[in-house]
């Protein structure tokens, strides 16, 4: 598997993985940022599947059979592989952290609990202007090979294969072809930037901040430290 050099310039975009909190209530938009994961190692590989039902039955009167009937369409489904590694620091605890944290998205988090909404949290996967694989999802499962390790026993070196799940909207704008969520999306803070100039940009409404402080668990508005990741409701959703 090919693997990128620590040393890449600049201008290499980066894969991300946004962690969320589940939302509460019956929104489609995910709850504010857990934690933002990013890749060392852009993939080498993306698998993206998508399925649709179709009924077919015997008909004795038709000698090629029956019409198939449309059922319905299935949620988008990843499969990605994050590889880590510290062998070039034996002692660091790094790439167990990071696994952990991985391995955390299958686990329910303390604060749906709280709402009474137990769910692990939501993720979305986002690298440059790959929009195909740029979706709301769960993490089905997370699969951890460890292949190197220093002396102390400590890992330093794994591979993780992630299983997304779509999570559709249902939302007035979402794409009734794909189910994507076409109007959401996440938004990288730059020095500048304030939730009010957000909303200007994003809905033409300064007022409507308050919808992209809600949407990601913001209680300051006025702290909005550089390289925070938001998510930026829908329009459809935004009542100002």
């Amino acid at each position: 598997m090919a693997r990128s050099s620590r040393g890449a310039g600049k201008s290499l975009v980066r894969a991300t993985l946004a962690i969320h909190e589940p939302p509460v209530g019956t929104s489609t938009s995910p709850g504010g940022i857990i934690k933002t994961f990013g890749f060392e190692f852009n993939p080498a590989q993306l698998s993206i599947a998508r399925r649709a039902d179709w009924k077919s039955s015997a008909a004795p009167i038709e000698r090629d059979g029956a019409l198939p009937e449309f059922l319905g369409t299935h949620p988008r489904e990843m499969s990605v592989e994050i590889f880590l590694d510290r062998s070039d620091d034996p002692d660091s605890n790094d790439v167990m952290k990071k696994v952990e944290s991985l391995l955390a998205c299958c686990e329910v988090t303390s604060k749906s609990i709280a709402a009474k909404q137990p769910s692990p949290p939501w993720v979305v996967f986002q690298w440059g202007s790959f929009s195909t694989a740029n979706f709301t999802a769960y993490v089905a499962s997370a699969d951890v090979s460890y292949s190197l390790f220093g002396t102390s026993g400590m890992p330093i070196r794994a591979s993780c294969r992630l299983q997304l799940h779509e999570i559709p909207s249902k939302t007035a704008g979402q794409n009734p072809t794909s189910g994507a969520l076409t109007a959401q999306r996440v938004h990288r803070v730059v020095a500048g930037d304030s939730l009010q100039s957000l909303a200007w940009r994003e809905y033409g409404n300064a007022a409507a901040w308050r919808a992209i402080a809600d949407a990601n668990g913001i209680d300051d508005p006025g702290w909005l430290p550089t390289g925070t990741e938001l998510v930026l409701p829908a329009a459809e959703e935004v009542r100002s």
